[in-house]
């Protein structure tokens, strides 16, 4: 029998139930992932070892923005693979230098410092502003305070787990890291209450992914900005999920027409096919940072600096800010047209996009399985939402074919 991509499906191949009982047997239980198999993908399509197709409308948390092989960035990572890979920070590379100078141009920021997962560009953020709130700010030793926000997410290290309020992430991995304050997203008097004359950052998501693409009110960030810069805290703006024109912009603090101190990046950046993450920020304040103070042996790799910069190349040549503008516009339009009397909100900017349930519905996870069975994959998050995020190359016919699985699904 002749599969949807073009294999030969027969007896001996490999089966995705063979695939997920071989990851239950030997992996640990850390994930409950939608009961699909991806063996192969193109674009915004993936495959089934058994050949069936299926929309991605997850885009692995929009560090596939670019859709998945996109041909510039799998030719810059073929081309530099040949070369060179890894050096370590230890000597200088021909690849970083290039590839900072074009992620601080890109991000209108001054200087960078490369790292590989998103989590070590939220750890890195810290150490910057902790090292800067002593130094510069001369906060008493060991005395620093970072204010967070209620229902983050910033990554899964003990100290970024430790300044989480999600008590499934918390649970039993205590004591935690001191120095962190939560107040409730989307409040600007909690956050102006909250500082004192400890306080060296405030650290936000402009729009909580996680929590469920959670946008707050309409000058948010801006009125944020004006606390920050009148009381000499640093701003830091975790952007790994919002960067790179998931909301419409190339970069979310945009629609606020304000600056970050720090920013922080990751996901996107990496194309989809490679770990690269890096907090950018001015000279003034990264200055803090010295020799031996912070580092990693793979974070400003030549493997990972071409691949990254062809991921910018990607984002801008193609006008995905406008694209994931227009077109979220029109699939947020669309979803809300769904007559269903299990919608309680949908929300979104650009290509970030949330159904959240009413209670009665049940919980998500039964209406992505459904979806998975229609072709369309999405996940559910904090049992009643389910976020869309497809990659951004998503065409508008392409679209109208996921709205059709949307409605089959919430009609039945």
């Amino acid at each position: 029998m002749l599969t949807e991509y073009g294999g030969i499906l027969n007896e001996n191949m490999e089966t995705s139930k063979k695939h997920m009982d071989l990851e239950a047997q030997y992996g640990a239980r850390n994930y409950a992932p939608i009961p699909v198999v991806i063996s192969k993908a193109k674009g915004i399509w993936v495959w089934d070892p058994e050949g069936k197709k299926y929309m991605d409308c997850l885009a692995a948390y929009s560090a596939v923005n670019q859709g998945h092989l996109h041909p510039k960035i799998i030719k810059a990572m073929k081309q530099q693979s040949k070369k060179l890979t890894l050096t370590s920070r230890a000597f200088y590379n021909d690849r970083l230098g290039r590839y900072l100078k074009k992620l601080c141009e890109v991000t209108g920021f001054e200087v960078a410092l490369p790292m590989n997962t998103g989590a070590e560009a939220v750890e890195t953020g810290i150490k910057i502003a902790r090292r800067w709130g002593y130094r510069v700010k001369k906060v008493e030793q060991d005395k620093a305070e970072i204010i967070t926000a209620h229902n983050n997410f910033h990554g899964r290290t003990t100290t970024i787990t430790g300044f989480s309020t999600d008590e499934n992430a918390r649970a039993d991995y205590g004591a935690f890291t001191p120095g962190f304050k939560h107040i409730p997203f989307d409040d600007t008097k909690a956050l102006e209450e909250a500082i004192t004359k400890n306080t060296v950052a405030f650290l936000v998501e402009p729009i909580q992914g996680e929590a469920g693409v959670i946008i707050p009110s309409e000058g948010y960030l801006k009125k944020v900005r004006e606390i920050c810069s009148k009381h000499n805290v640093l701003l830091i703006t975790d952007e790994i999920q919002t960067g790179f024109c998931r909301t419409g912009k190339m970069f979310c603090f945009e629609h606020d027409n304000i600056k970050p101190d720090i920013l922080l990046l990751g996901k996107a950046l990496g194309g989809g096919v490679f770990p690269v993450s890096a907090a950018v920020t001015r000279k003034d304040i990264m200055d803090v940072i010295t020799p031996g103070s912070h580092g990693s042996t793979f974070g400003g790799n030549p493997l990972g600096c071409a691949i990254a910069e062809a991921s910018l190349d990607v984002h801008i040549e193609e006008n995905l800010a406008e694209r994931s503008a227009e077109l979220g516009e029109y699939f947020l339009k669309k979803i809300k047209e769904i007559d269903s009397k299990h919608f309680k909100e949908v929300r979104g900017k650009g290509l970030f996009i949330a159904i959240e349930l009413k209670k009665s519905a049940g919980k998500a996870r039964k209406y992505t399985e459904a979806l998975k069975e229609k072709g369309l994959l999405a996940k559910e998050t904090h049992d009643y939402t389910i976020r869309l995020a497809p990659p951004l190359v998503i065409k508008k016919e392409e679209i109208d074919m996921a709205l059709d699985m949307l409605r089959d699904v919430f009609s039945e």
